[in-house]
């Protein structure tokens, strides 16, 4: 099969289009065809060798956490699925990933692909759909008529964020800049802050019972938003850790996102209801991936790129 891997780390021109071993799915395992996979900063850390301590890999490795295709073998004790059953996942980091045509997938890690949407353009809802999920409602417990500040609100995990906090039920403050203004507003945030106009700890005119900070902040931009936050409240981040205000009894929650099928099956089940939108930016064929890295490096990609297999 063909496949993206990289032998050693580096820079994205590490990154190789080769023949590899096509997979044999073990226990528990299925062998999934790939229609597509999407690109998450998380992929490029990992190639640069960042995360080596967090998530050893076996070289060469093949990148890709998020998938979307259709299963084409089972292994022995899987249960529940069927050859030609379309699926989408959020794969193990450590493991070989879908910038591939086919990819190893624990069966639990699955749940059924939206039907209302491309396949390949499913590959854009796991990883980052489960992150503001967790985000939301296992660290802020979310709840319906509090107050949210979302801080990087024109991202892919952002832009899911801001869908489940309105539907939540909450007052959706966000963060964006005039080229996702337009978009973010459409997700259902109530304002927004053009971070790139006014610095958002000037612009935010009061406290929030949530902040989630999405993007990657300095020491003091960070106890600026937790001084955003109101008593008793809490900040969330997917990036730079903070410190609680025991004085004021806010707590700081950092958000390591894990792979749940239920919960991924809970918003592909809102994908297809038409309450949650997945919106892909770009899409690159599996030879660009490499230019794909290299764009997210140096701040040219413009969104959430899903890569066609």
């Amino acid at each position: 099969m063909k496949a993206v891997r990289y032998h050693r780390y580096g820079d994205s021109d590490v990154l190789t289009y080769e023949e590899a071993d096509r997979p044999v799915p073990g226990a528990g395992q299925v062998l999934v065809r790939v229609a597509g996979t999407s690109f998450n900063p998380v992929d490029a850390a990992i190639r640069a060798g960042y995360l080596q301590q967090v998530f050893p890999l076996v070289l060469p490795h093949v990148p890709g956490i998020d998938v979307a295709g259709t299963v084409t073998e089972l292994g022995p004790d899987v249960s529940g699925w069927n050859t030609g059953d379309a699926v989408v996942a959020f794969l193990p980091i450590h493991a070989p990933g879908a910038a591939a045509e086919f990819v190893l997938a624990p069966s639990e890690a699955l749940a059924a692909a939206p039907r209302t949407v491309d396949l390949a353009d499913a590959a854009a809802l796991p990883a980052t759909a489960l992150t503001a999920w967790q985000a939301l409602f296992e660290h802020a417990e979310l709840e319906a008529g509090q107050t949210i500040l979302i801080n990087g609100a024109g991202g892919a995990v952002g832009g899911y964020a801001v869908q489940l906090a309105k539907r939540a039920g909450a007052a959706v403050t966000a963060t964006a800049s005039a080229r996702s203004a337009d978009r973010v507003r459409a997700y259902g945030a109530d304002r927004i802050i053009d971070y790139t106009v006014t610095p958002v700890t000037q612009a935010a005119g009061g406290r929030f019972d949530v902040v989630l900070n999405l993007v990657t902040t300095s020491a003091d931009e960070t106890a600026a938003l937790v001084g955003l936050v109101s008593d008793g409240g809490v900040l969330v981040s997917t990036t730079t850790p903070a410190s609680e205000d025991t004085a004021r009894g806010v707590r700081t929650e950092r958000v390591f996102t894990r792979s749940d099928a239920a919960q991924l099956a809970e918003l592909v089940a809102r994908v297809d209801a038409g309450e949650l939108r997945i919106d892909v930016a770009d899409r690159r064929p599996l030879t660009d991936l490499a230019d794909v890295h290299d764009l997210a490096v140096t701040g040219r990609l413009a969104g959430k790129t899903v890569i066609t297999v």
